[in-house]
């Protein structure tokens, strides 16, 4: 059981890939608002294509409703200010991922409180700051569900 959270999204294809991904690997989408863009907008729809009334979405109003409601063990953030990898972290379900939105990252706060959960996708390239929100959460998605799948 994999959970994706998005804190603050603001570009509306991002969120509908990552919504596909979601339906792709039965995972579950958490959207932390404020939202940059209307779920309803046309821009989601067309990202996430005829998937999208398939995905098993979850809305709240900020962060504090989110861990009230959902009580996860841990979640493992992922952000560019990460120090350890991706690949250092040991999957089990259920696996919570969490990104921050694509101008700022996660919120200011979070790299102090969550440090010891904060990971990062390895880039050796040496002129990119960061992967396309969509991107890293399909590389960190699919590398859970790969560690999931093996130990099942």
């Amino acid at each position: 059981m994999i959970h994706i959270i998005l804190i603050e999204p603001l570009i509306p294809h991002n969120t509908g890939a990552i919504g596909r991904l979601c339906v792709g690997l039965g995972a579950h989408l958490h959207l932390i608002e404020p939202l940059g863009f209307s779920l309803s907008e046309k821009a989601i729809r067309r990202s996430g294509l005829d998937y999208w009334p398939h995905l098993d979405l979850h809305v709240y109003p900020n962060w504090k409703q989110f861990c009230n409601l959902n009580q996860p063990d841990a979640i493992h953030f992922l952000s560019t200010r990460g120090t350890r990898s991706l690949y250092d972290i040991a999957f089990a379900p259920p696996c919570w991922l969490a990104f921050g939105n694509e101008a700022r990252g996660l919120p200011p706060a979070f790299y102090q409180t969550y440090a010891a959960n904060l990971y990062k996708i390895p880039q050796p390239g040496e002129h990119a700051r960061s992967l396309n929100l969509a991107n890293a959460a399909a590389v960190a998605m699919y590398e859970a569900y790969r560690q999931i799948a093996a130990a099942s």
